[in-house]
């Protein structure tokens, strides 16, 4: 990679505002005593300018710079397509 921005994989859960899509990312780490797989899950606003990220698609998202209150993430790439609306 070119630079040392943090990129992440995550699956797309929202894609109804324009140009931005939300990004769910799920981290699995082992409990220090149980030794159970603890699972853990947040949610990013990521710019998407060419709206190309549908919903249920897996992206790689890479760290920008601040674009609104909430958006701090660009879609750099999409991994999976999705299948549209569900609904």
């Amino acid at each position: 990679m070119a630079n040392r921005r943090r990129r992440l994989v995550g699956r797309v859960v929202s894609d109804k505002m324009q140009k931005t899509v939300v990004v769910e990312v799920e981290r699995r780490r082992m409990h220090r005593v149980y030794k159970k797989f603890i699972v853990t899950k947040k949610r990013y606003y990521a710019h998407d300018e060419e709206e190309r990220a549908p919903l249920g698609a897996m992206v790689r998202m890479v760290e920008s710079r601040p674009r609104s209150k909430l958006k701090r993430w660009a879609v750099e790439e999409v991994l999976e397509g999705g299948r549209g609306d569900s609904n």
